[in-house]
């Protein structure tokens, strides 16, 4: 089938006197907030809904910051936000995504995990449709409520027509998927990437005249998995300044850290960015550093950004997509998480050498293109979508 064909491919039994009358699917999505929250989760869910929104009759329920009810159009995806009535271990309780759930009558629900409010909202609907899990990580740190929590989420993973995974190693080497592999699918994250590919070119040299060359730039909440204490430390070492984007609850411990380690001088705390002014900092970069230290650091999207701006990227080999998104000395280094020296060495050598640089840069470049755009994730989960409601889920395994 093609994906116009697709879309009016479910016959609608409510239109008296036709038996052959068409609708387009109905697709419910569930995340735990949804933009302007912030969050890498909440940013795929937009991006992908936003596309989905413009072949399917769709709609997406995530939980409200408040006790009040709210439902809005935002780039032509209509969203209802629920009241939030508690939160536990920073998960929303919201009992009314029981009801919105089980009014919605939709073919296909398509939870985002981790979300216990999903899950147990779904199981407690009813929903007898089609199920889609996307399985974006592992709960790495709530490991008590995390096990008390398992037996519904494996109910809903048991029930589930299909689970999309965002990496080949992250269905491999997770314990929880470990038994519905028969059903996973990997769909790696994509992004708009020709947002990255340009900006301005005078914001562009007014950076580099304020920061210099040698420029590495890292972007990420400020937490504990991001693993910006061994990239400060690394710092003692690096020929070169780092410009750290983003915010969070260790930005007073790194900044002391940073003073402490004598690298005051050559470490940047530039704060949050709004994403749209984020692509000239990339380009006023040489290099891109992601030192992520747990799988709590599933992917890592921005490292497909720093890419499509051309940027080589030096990452950690984690048991998760991290290492996927960026490959070993094909578009970047990968070298082992919690090492300040091979940070420090990785960084040197992609600053002392223009031409690997520039080779590596054009690799990932390529890379972003043809496997993380935004066109071939969406493709890839309308095919999905078509597999389940046809019961053919091989569709695009990998």
């Amino acid at each position: 089938m093609t994906h116009n064909q697709y879309q009016t491919s479910v016959q609608d039994s409510s239109q008296p006197g036709s038996g052959t009358a068409r609708r387009r699917l109905k697709v419910l999505q569930v995340g735990k907030f949804y933009p302007p929250h912030m969050g890498g989760i909440e940013t795929h869910l937009q991006a992908l809904s936003g596309e989905l929104a413009k072949q399917l009759d769709l709609r997406v329920i995530v939980a409200n910051d408040t006790a009040e009810k709210q439902e809005e159009l935002m780039g032509g995806v209509r969203v209802s936000r629920v009241p939030t009535r508690l939160t536990l271990a920073s998960a929303p309780l919201c009992p009314a995504m029981i009801g919105e759930i089980r009014r919605s009558q939709a073919d296909i629900v398509h939870l985002h995990l981790p979300n216990p409010m999903a899950v147990l909202a779904l199981l407690a609907s009813g929903h007898r449709g089609r199920l889609v899990i996307t399985y974006h990580s592992d709960t790495v740190r709530q490991r008590v409520l995390g096990a008390l929590f398992e037996p519904f989420l494996r109910t809903a993973l048991s029930r589930s027509s299909a689970i999309i995974a965002t990496s080949p190693e992250y269905r491999r080497t997770s314990t929880v998927l470990a038994p519905y592999l028969d059903r996973c699918q990997v769909i790696p994250y994509g992004i708009e990437i020709t947002q990255f590919e340009h900006c301005d070119s005078q914001m562009v040299q007014q950076l580099r005249q304020r920061y210099g060359d040698r420029l590495v730039i890292s972007v990420g909440r400020l937490v504990y998995y991001k693993g910006f204490e061994y990239l400060i430390q690394a710092m003692k070492q690096v020929r070169g300044k780092l410009l750290i984007i983003g915010d969070g609850p260790l930005r007073a411990k790194l900044e002391e850290l940073a003073k402490s380690a004598g690298v005051a001088d050559k470490v940047i705390f530039a704060g949050e960015i709004a994403n749209e002014n984020t692509v000239a900092y990339y380009h006023a970069s040489d290099v891109f550093a992601l030192a992520s230290v747990a799988r709590s650091e599933a992917f890592g999207i921005v490292q497909i950004e720093a890419m499509a701006a051309g940027l080589p990227v030096v990452n950690t080999k984690l048991d998760s997509g991290v290492p996927f998104v960026s490959l070993h000395d094909k578009t970047g280094l990968t070298v082992p998480p919690r090492d300040p020296g091979a940070l420090a060495d990785a960084i040197n050598r992609l600053l002392d050498d223009a031409e690997l640089r520039r080779s590596l840069g054009q690799a990932a470049r390529l890379r972003a293109h043809q496997e993380f755009s935004l066109e071939t994730m969406t493709t890839r989960v309308m095919a999905l979508y078509d597999g389940v409601m046809s019961g053919n889920t091989s569709v695009g395994n990998r």
